[in-house]
């Protein structure tokens, strides 16, 4: 019941950000960075991705499968990072489900495009920091705590496992 309570509130703050930061590591064991758009999050957490096979992205997932997400909705005041594994799936039928007009843009082909790959991460763990109040009502929480020496009530912040 918690893990599906957990990838309920993984959902919710991922779904309505939907791009995020994709973080690798490459050969060299630097990180490396990139904006990707979700395609889907499943009911068991699994975060899937439409990208070119050949890419570095792709050369360094190969290499190194542990990846970080980094979700951020500051209109919102909600972050989320996701780590987890990263895979690819060539399935024609999932890509079919997941397709959108969207994806078109980077593959025109459709899900015939000889370099489309699906990229699915299993996430591990979730840290995410969430406050539904106004920016005034968080800033004005800063400042009381500024003046106070109070930590800040900035709202919620966890982290959670799938």
């Amino acid at each position: 019941m918690k893990n599906e309570k957990n990838i309920k509130k993984l959902k919710e703050m991922v779904e309505a950000v939907r791009i995020c930061m994709f973080n690798t590591v490459n050969a060299k064991g630097e990180m490396g960075s990139r904006p990707m758009a979700t395609a889907k999050i499943e009911d068991d957490g699994g975060i899937w991705f439409f990208t070119n096979e050949y890419s570095p992205k792709s050369k360094e997932i190969s290499k190194e499968n542990n990846v970080l997400l980094a979700y951020s909705d500051p209109s919102n005041n909600t972050y989320v990072t996701v780590r987890g594994k990263a895979a690819f799936i060539d399935d024609r039928e999932k890509k079919k489900e997941l397709w959108s007009p969207f994806v078109k843009a980077w593959f025109p082909d459709g899900v015939d495009d000889p370099n489309l790959i699906l990229l699915k991460v299993d996430a591990d763990e979730v840290e995410y920091w969430d406050s539904s109040a106004s920016k005034l009502v968080v800033l004005f929480s800063t400042l009381k705590a500024i003046v106070t020496g109070d930590q800040p009530d900035v709202g919620e912040h966890d982290k959670i496992k799938i």
